[in-house]
């Protein structure tokens, strides 16, 4: 019993690679279109969070991000490291967003504020994945390994524990999705509200935020399809020792 046979590259590995692809050359092309177009009111990525957090009565401090920093933020960016650090409550933007006043860096700049109010109202969703990182991270690195190795003894217990494990990082990725609409739905209500863009720029945002939001159905769809994949090889177990 193999863990990654044809069945595996067929129906697993090919469409999360097209999907991952996928979300990559729309969030690509969203941020560079957007990029090229300067918002009416000339604020900058970093005036714009800096006006979002005010809104909602707080103070955090804004700063670029270093160069080769690695990225935990929305996806929007190409640099991908665009992110809210809740444990310093500080808000991080990558330098073409912190310094450009293009539409596409507002709506970056904007979503990640979203995230910061989030936390400061104690959003139950992302609280729980907070909750949940160490767990998922161990879940998904070693998830799979456990299954192989129950797969080699030809062991359920050990295998449905990998599955078991695996599901965690899942379970991230399912949480991860709603807080990630959340905060891009308050960044575009915000960024009227606040003057930010008016209603002729506020569908080139809804793009940006749009595309950046697939990143994360995609890598959901990825997780959900080798969970999947798993649950069919650890029942394949039980059913050659049912018969």
């Amino acid at each position: 019993m193999f863990l990654f046979n044809s069945n595996y590259i067929l129906f697993v590995l090919l469409p999360t690679m097209a999907l991952a692809f996928f979300a990559q050359w729309w969030v690509k092309n969203a941020f560079k279109e957007a990029s090229q177009i300067p918002n009416k009111q000339r604020i900058t990525g970093a005036e714009a969070a800096y006006r979002v957090l005010q809104s909602a009565n707080l103070n955090l401090r804004i700063e670029p991000t270093r160069p080769g920093a690695p990225g935990l933020g929305s996806g929007a960016s190409p640099d991908l490291d665009d992110h809210y650090d809740p444990r310093e409550k500080v808000l991080r933007l990558s330098p073409n967003v912190y310094g450009s006043a293009s539409i596409a860096a507002v709506a970056v700049a904007a979503h990640e504020a979203g995230h910061a109010l989030q936390d400061a109202e104690g959003y139950s969703l992302m609280r729980a994945r907070s909750a949940l990182v160490p767990a998922a991270n161990i879940g998904s690195n070693f998830g799979f390994i456990l299954v192989f190795v129950g797969l080699i003894l030809q062991s359920t217990g050990i295998a449905w524990l990998g599955v078991a494990a695996f599901s965690l990082g899942v379970l991230f990725s399912l949480i991860t999705l709603p807080v990630e609409l959340d905060a891009s739905s308050r960044a575009l209500k915000l960024l009227t509200t606040t003057g930010i863009v008016d209603n002729t720029e506020i569908s080139q945002a809804k793009s940006v935020l749009r595309a950046a939001a697939f990143t994360y159905v995609a890598g959901l769809a990825a997780s959900l399809l080798n969970l999947l994949y798993y649950v069919s090889l650890v029942m394949g177990i039980g059913g050659r020792r049912s018969n």
